[in-house]
């Protein structure tokens, strides 16, 4: 079993900066593909960015590409997502979530998902 819980979410002004966390328990969490989504209100829950169990290979959305950052530490389990130049666009619930296969940009593909944290930013 597979537990992951997210932090680091807030209010935060458009243009600032955050930075989410998402710790993971268990077993086999740094053998584990790694990614983050996001639903904002009134809409389905997309992909933002993944990375490979080595932290070697990362993908990101068209729409965080050069904003957003996701890294990991596995002496630590923690994956993060440095989110910079934050837009009101950006305003979601955000998830992490551990697949036992390849990083993905496919919701299915993952095996756990975390509560999620809030993210709000202000024009």
């Amino acid at each position: 079993q597979v537990q992951l819980v997210e932090s680091g979410g807030g209010l935060v002004q458009a243009g600032g900066s955050l930075r989410l966390s998402c710790a993971a328990s268990g077993r086999t969490v740094n053998w584990l593909a790694m990614g983050w989504f996001r639903r904002a209100p009134g809409k389905d829950r997309e992909f933002v960015a993944a990375i490979n169990w080595t932290g070697g290979s990362s993908d990101y959305a068209d729409s965080v590409k050069g904003r957003f950052t996701i890294s990991r530490d596995n002496a630590v389990r923690t994956v993060y997502l440095q989110m910079n130049s934050l837009k009101p666009e950006d305003t979601a619930v955000y998830y992490c979530a551990a697949s036992f296969r390849m990083a993905s940009i496919v919701e299915g593909e993952y095996d756990y998902w975390g509560q999620g944290t809030q993210v709000t930013v202000s024009s």
